[in-house]
């Protein structure tokens, strides 16, 4: 966070007026009648204005330090950064709503990033939610394994079932996504191959035990079963109950494993070495009623935004199919126009085919009735030619006739 230091200003300057900004005071400070003189100007990050007492400027009764918010530029988270950001916001989606209830959306939002960048990185829901499970089941079997590196069997239970109320105090949501119906986008197995994996590893310490003591090692998986399903089963309940306290809970737990419902002790107690232990062990600060409450606010602040995402989203879409309705429309009365004009030009083809059709049965026509004059006129010359050859050949003929009687 930047500060600008403190600047002693009048009460009352004249002047005009300036133009609004992210260090710029504008007027007197909320529910304040005018600056007191000797009033103090301090800008802060991300601080709403606001009037508080100034112990650095001797003023009268009133003064204060108006608080101007300033917006700094963001720094850019680099691309692990980036990743742990996204993981750990969908670890909270994921302990909320479950695996189906958590959509990339919401991860996405929950960052203040685009959908892309959650794809980019994991390549969808399913792979955050796999690095996520993976992450949770790791972290709590190494608390279980590291438990049983104990030496004595009885604090090696003690420890275990510490471990196991560690996790689940400190890391509640985590437990939460693992004792969920885990999904099979996980990759990683479910809580019950977990509860086997911790089965599998206390089976070793028992097996031992029971070929001290005479008992039959082949049985030491079932009641490797037996005693984690207590465990977890006891850590299920303490999820949400969280009473009685983490030692006395696995103080009960060991008593009912260790001595049997028919040797209970009336007022179990943790050993020293394993109370030693947990005294050493660091624990993470348990969150105030304020904090909770500032976190529930927060949380109904981020829940109210992504709603009104949603439903940005939501008319974006409506108007998005408002438009490509628009332009669908739009594209079929072109189309439509484009085939009225294709059937008028084509229309026009046929018209002037036709015409030109008209045009050349015209001129055949006036070319046969041009013909068949020529043909009458010819044949009318050849008929009077041919008549005109008769009547000479008959006026020869009878002048012959005439010429013969005379010589005679």
């Amino acid at each position: 966070m930047r500060a600008v230091p403190a600047v002693p200003v009048p009460a009352a300057v004249p002047g005009p007026p300036v133009p609004p900004g992210p260090a710029a005071v504008t007027g007197p400070a909320p529910g304040a009648r005018g600056t007191a003189p000797g009033t103090a100007l301090a800008v802060l990050p991300g601080a709403a204005p606001a009037v508080v007492p100034s112990r650095t400027t001797s003023a009268a009764p009133g003064a204060g330090v108006i608080m101007v918010r300033v917006n700094e530029p963001r720094r850019r988270m680099t691309g692990k950064e980036r990743r742990e950001q996204l993981i750990q916001v969908s670890r909270t989606l994921f302990a909320e709503k479950g695996f189906d209830g958590t959509s990339v959306e919401e991860i996405a939002a929950s960052a203040h990033v685009s959908k892309p960048v959650v794809y980019e990185h994991f390549g969808g829901k399913e792979g955050v939610y796999a690095v996520v499970v993976d992450r949770e089941m790791q972290k709590l079997l190494g608390m279980v394994t590291e438990a049983l590196s104990a030496s004595h069997a009885l604090v090696k239970l003690e420890r275990a079932a510490l471990a196991l109320l560690a996790y689940v105090e400190e890391n509640s949501e985590g437990f939460r996504i693992l004792v969920r119906d885990s999904h099979a986008a996980s990759g990683t197995g479910t809580f019950a191959s977990l509860i086997n994996d911790i089965a599998s590893q206390v089976e070793d310490v028992m097996v031992a035990e029971f070929a001290e003591r005479g008992y039959d090692p082949k049985l030491a998986p079932m009641y490797a079963q037996m005693l984690v399903g207590m465990v977890a089963l006891t850590g299920q309940w303490w999820l949400d109950a969280r009473r009685p306290s983490r030692e006395e809970v696995a103080a009960h737990l060991v008593n009912l494993s260790w001595n049997g419902l028919t040797g209970l002790d009336p007022r179990p107690r943790l050993t020293a070495t394993s109370r030693e232990a947990e005294k050493r062990r660091p624990v993470a600060p348990r969150p105030t009623e304020k904090e909770l409450r500032e976190r529930e606010k927060a949380r109904e602040r981020e829940l109210k935004e992504l709603e009104r995402i949603r439903e940005r989203e939501q008319r974006e879409a409506e108007k998005l199919a408002r438009e490509q309705e628009k332009v669908r429309q739009r594209e079929a009365r072109e189309r439509e126009k484009a085939r009225e004009r294709e059937l008028k030009e084509q229309e026009r083809v046929l018209r002037e085919q036709e015409k030109a059709r008209e045009r050349e049965a015209r001129e055949r026509e006036k070319i046969r009735l041009r013909e068949a004059r020529a043909a009458e006129r010819e044949a009318a010359r050849l008929a009077k030619a041919a008549e005109g050859t008769r009547l000479a050949k008959a006026a020869e003929r009878e002048a012959d006739q005439g010429a013969s009687p005379s010589r005679e």
